[in-house]
């Protein structure tokens, strides 16, 4: 874990806070990042002098880390060095970038790195202008940039309200969007979910089993109850995952599976998730996501009870029965596709 600052759901920059450090193998990183990315980022590389996209960028805003989305620069402090890269007197936050010394070529000179994901940035000097001094040059391959009236996009998961009063560093969360062998296996794949069960939600305790609930009448949902880091991917996520996992507009059915037992509902436990899916509903609804009305159901989470032995990681057992491989991994691979940057990296290959 690191201590740094990250920006919020509001594009304030809030903390420090504790994140994961991100630790991934060379075939997951060359799988993230392009040819010139990794080669820098990975292989301390440098790009050509007056090459980069970003060194003649005069825009308001955020430089972010290329590999991991750390927030890094910002506009205020870049200046023109007349060096031919991007130049900065100061980092957005001084916990964000590390220094360690470089006896490559022949020189003693002193790197930064990102320092969530130890991506090489560049080198620091000290012939920088005031109030410090120094100049930060960077290579523009490392960076992502940002406009200033976005820096709500960089919402970090590790800002998420979830992560910020989790005391164990775990969060959960209950949905349900039809036959849960189908949404257990979208959201085992996610970043950060370390547990996906299957389960029923909405009624009592006597009616659930799969028997009972499959009557109809019981007031379950077939749901899935997901234990998630809110500090490697935020409850909002999930809801783009939940919502990219199944079909929202049909009414208490997912395709063939006709019932209210196979409704679009999310379970919410807490005033931020009931918020937080109001807002994704409108948002949705606002930009016309669905060509029909969304029929999602926000219900106040009483119980969560996991279901029967055999129905959990069903779809990861049974890759080859008939409802699994038309259905369930057919949703797993759309929600792959719709958002690669949830997915783990094995898992995107």
């Amino acid at each position: 874990m690191v201590q740094v600052k990250v920006f919020d759901k509001s594009g304030k920059l809030v903390g420090p806070i504790e994140s994961p450090k991100w630790e991934l193998t060379t075939a997951e990183w060359k799988h993230r990042l392009t040819k010139d990315q990794f080669h820098i980022l990975r292989a301390q590389g440098t790009e050509p002098a007056f090459c980069g996209n970003l060194l003649d960028n005069h825009r308001e805003g955020v430089y972010t880390c290329v590999g991991c989305g750390l927030p890094l620069f910002a506009s205020d402090s870049k200046f023109n060095s007349g060096t031919g890269w991007p130049s900065f007197f100061q980092p957005v936050a001084k916990e964000n970038v590390i220094e360690r010394t470089d006896n490559t070529h022949g020189m003693q000179r002193v790197e930064i790195l990102c320092a969530r994901c130890g991506g090489h940035l560049g080198h620091v000097f000290e012939d920088g202008p005031r109030p410090t001094g120094l100049r930060f040059c960077l290579n523009s391959e490392s960076l992502k940039f940002t406009d200033k009236d976005k820096l709500a996009t960089l919402a970090d998961p590790a800002a998420d309200p979830a992560a910020l009063s989790s005391k164990d560093g775990k969060a959960t969360a209950v949905f349900a969007g039809g036959c849960f062998w189908c949404t257990e296996a979208a959201f085992e794949q996610l970043k950060g979910v370390s547990d996906v069960e299957s389960g029923y939600a909405g009624g009592s305790k006597d009616s659930a089993n799969y028997e009972r609930v499959s009557e109809g009448n019981t007031g379950h949902a077939e749901s899935i109850r997901v234990t998630y880091d809110p500090r490697q991917i935020s409850y909002e996520q999930l809801l783009d995952a939940f919502f990219n996992a199944h079909d929202p507009t049909q009414l208490n059915r997912q395709g063939n599976d006709i019932g209210n037992q196979y409704r679009s509902a999310i379970f919410y436990a807490n005033e931020h998730e009931e918020q937080a899916a109001q807002a994704k509903i409108k948002h949705l609804t606002e930009t016309k996501a669905f060509p029909d009305p969304i029929v999602t159901s926000l219900e106040p989470l009483k119980a969560f009870y996991p279901a029967e032995t055999y129905h959990q990681d069903y779809a990861k057992k049974h890759p080859n029965q008939p409802y699994v491989a038309s259905h369930a991994l057919p949703l797993a691979e759309h929600v792959r596709e719709k958002l690669p940057e949830l997915v783990k990296p094995e898992e995107g290959k």
